[in-house]
């Protein structure tokens, strides 16, 4: 049973200690059994030190909202952090370009874009690729400079592009005299195949109507600049996005915080939520560990991100996502030669290969700290679902477990 507001309870039981914790997500970690292999790419990889953590580890499953709910990769992160993924929400707008370092003022609506290949059917604009094949980021910024020159404002309201990694952008709609509002629906179908979605207003707001309209002129002229282009002949926008107001990581646990994340949307949520974030000398997993060494003093929190096992997913290459898990395993060791007191390995959600896209299923879940039974063979979906000590449970108590293992809970009550 969910309890239903765990970090009020957790906030009143905190208390301070010496520890050291560690949360790395692997993002879109789980999967399912996939043909013709009939295993997991967590069960098919050679993963040697996982394995071997797994034998002095808790293992478990947890589910991001509840079960048969897929999850976006807001909710699946908000739960890990121990916010109500449900009650709680952030849009992907103001996560991308918060991470992507943009200034966000009051009164502004951010959006996350892709570059997308869209037809022309019938009058309407079909998807055929949501990513534009992933082009390259150099075409994204050379994209984003020439859309930028020619669009700069529309009926006087001011817009701000920033390339982002591939096909990933951010955009800022800001006019602080008239005023806009982000109850505007997404023009993402979220698959390909469908028609882009108008964008429109989600309530009766004079403010969401206009910024509606703003947001189909840009599109327009888009469209208008971008037609010929091959294979980025279009943008799909969702996430409209204002600043939220949500309680500080670091002040409801108690914590110093650092995020340690390589793509925007990662680190936007962070930042958010009152993380620090380090500044990385390279973008792969061999810089990450390194600035996780570097900060190991300075913090009590490490949340370290890793984004390549999602990617496969979504790709649906069950080698790519093996490959993607080896070369974590490669690097964990790093991590745990640095002894933290409790080492959370996971998945903000699944992303199976056969769906290439997220999933509802259950993620594995491996907890190291003292005090855990541990003796597992593997660390796989298949030994965590069936047989993990843990059992499957809501992955907003992660922060209760990770707080608990490091002695950072007094008792409840007398």
């Amino acid at each position: 049973m969910l309890v239903e507001e765990p970090m009020e309870l957790l906030r009143e039981l905190v208390q301070p200690n010496d520890t050291k914790l560690v949360l790395v997500v692997l993002d879109g970690l789980g999967d399912v059994p996939t043909p013709p292999w009939n295993e997991t790419p967590l069960e098919h990889a050679k993963t040697p030190n996982l394995d071997s953590l797994a034998k002095v580890s808790a293992l478990g499953a947890i589910e991001p909202v509840f079960k048969g709910i897929t999850p976006g990769s807001g909710p699946g992160h908000l739960a890990l952090f121990g916010y109500h993924p449900i009650k709680i929400e952030i849009k992907r707008g103001i996560m991308e370009a918060l991470g992507m370092d943009m200034e966000v003022k009051p009164g502004d609506v951010t959006f996350r874009g892709n570059f997308s290949t869209v037809e022309e059917h019938n009058g309407k604009l079909i998807v055929t690729d949501r990513r534009a094949g992933r082009i390259p980021t150099e075409l994204n910024r050379k994209l984003i400079e020439r859309i930028s020159s020619e669009i700069k404002e529309i009926d006087g309201v001011k817009v701000i592009l920033k390339s982002g990694i591939e096909h990933r952008f951010a955009m800022i709609l800001r006019d602080p005299q008239k005023g806009l509002s982000d109850q505007i629906s997404d023009t993402d179908p979220q698959k390909e195949g469908k028609p882009v979605l108008d964008p429109t207003p989600l309530d009766d707001n004079p403010a969401s109507k206009r910024t509606a309209e703003i947001v189909r002129k840009f599109l327009a002229k888009v469209r208008e600049i971008l037609r010929d282009e091959k294979p980025a002949n279009y943008v799909l926008l969702r996430g409209a996005s204002g600043v939220p107001h949500i309680p500080q990581f670091p002040e409801v646990y108690k914590l110093r915080a650092l995020a340690i994340a390589t793509y925007p949307m990662y680190r936007g949520i962070a930042k958010i939520l009152g993380f620090d974030e380090g500044k990385l000398e390279s973008q792969d997993l061999e810089g990450q560990v390194k600035l996780l060494r570097e900060a190991w003093r300075d913090y009590d929190f490490f949340f370290l991100h890793y984004k390549y096992t999602d990617k496969a997913g979504e790709d649906g290459n069950f080698l790519a996502k093996v490959r993607a898990i080896e070369e974590f395993d490669k690097y964990l060791m790093d991590i745990v030669a640095l002894d933290p007191d409790v080492l959370v390995i996971t998945g903000d959600h699944s992303t199976p290969c056969i769906y290439k896209a997220h999933g509802f299923q259950p993620v594995p879940y491996m907890l190291k700290a003292n005090g855990v039974f541990g003796g597992y063979p593997a660390f796989n979906e298949r030994i965590c679902l069936l047989t993990g000590e843990l059992g499957i449970f809501p992955a907003i108590y992660n922060m209760s477990l990770m707080l608990a293992y490091s002695k950072r809970l007094k008792k409840f009550r007398a």
